[in-house]
């Protein structure tokens, strides 16, 4: 009879952790994206907007005109600055959630090769018994045939 694997309730956990560190990570990387991709937008959105003054100075531009593209632009380098900020906090967020999911892989990996083992060793132990089995069928149906061998001859 084989023997349940111990550690169930810990494979159960860890499958639970690398799930919940598969969602994680992902969410992160999503998270990482979306603020990349604002970070670009704004960028470019600064350089249009920038060309479209420089434009403007060119033909002409009245100084209350020309203070409110300064103004508007000086708006987008913070902007900028504020999410070049949050680009580098979700990377580092996005190090984390990685660090934490190939953790939680490699623990999860360790609890199934243990589980692996335990498999094989419970069907080597199987296979023993069931030889044993068989050996002894076969012993007693020698006897047997001996025994009424010798029955017969008398």
């Amino acid at each position: 009879m084989t023997k349940p694997f111990s550690l169930q309730p810990l494979i159960n956990l860890a499958k639970h952790q690398n799930d919940s560190a598969t969602h994680k990570l992902g969410q992160l990387n999503k998270q990482q994206h979306g603020a990349q991709s604002k970070l670009e937008m704004l960028q470019q959105y600064r350089k249009d907007y920038q060309a479209r003054m420089q434009e403007s100075t060119k033909n002409g531009i009245d100084p209350a005109e020309l203070r409110n593209f300064q103004g508007f632009i000086n708006k987008l380098d913070e902007a900028i600055s504020q999410q070049l900020k949050l680009v580098g906090q979700s990377k580092v967020s996005t190090q984390v959630g990685r660090g934490e999911f190939d953790t939680a892989r490699r623990k999860l990996k360790s609890f199934d090769t243990l589980q692996q083992r335990h498999i094989e060793t419970q069907k080597k132990v199987a296979e023993k018994s069931e030889q044993k089995s068989q050996d002894e069928h076969s012993s007693r149906s020698a006897n047997n045939r001996a025994i009424s061998s010798e029955d017969h001859n008398k």
